[in-house]
């Protein structure tokens, strides 16, 4: 048994200079909001849940991103209610949130 079911890594990277980076959709308050949402649904910590900071996950052009292990599923997500489903749906559930993907072909 892993010691985690599942890791969620959200990209906070800030680029400068204008390049496109997640920073730029406060993706900390994301990250932030998801991480309390996993302890107050008790899915945090061994068997559950890690909700993991991550720096350039190189998927800019989807920003903001976040990706789920060891299912290797990435997200894209806008707001808060977004980010309710994916750990309602899939990191409670273990179903893949389709309407938030990420098209494979998304990359920097």
């Amino acid at each position: 048994m892993a010691y985690y079911k599942h890791h969620i890594f959200f990209c906070l990277n800030q680029r400068s200079g204008g390049e496109a980076s997640c920073g730029d959709h406060d993706a900390q308050a994301g990250f932030d909001h998801c991480k309390a949402r996993v302890r107050a649904a008790g899915l945090a910590g061994p068997g559950g849940v890690r909700v993991n900071k991550a720096g350039c996950l190189d998927r800019c052009a989807g920003g903001p991103v976040a990706v789920v292990y060891p299912d290797e599923t990435w997200y894209t997500y806008v707001d808060r209610h977004d980010i309710d489903e994916i750990v309602e749906q899939h990191l409670a559930q273990g179903r893949v949130v389709e309407r938030l993907r990420l098209a494979p072909d998304v990359g920097r």
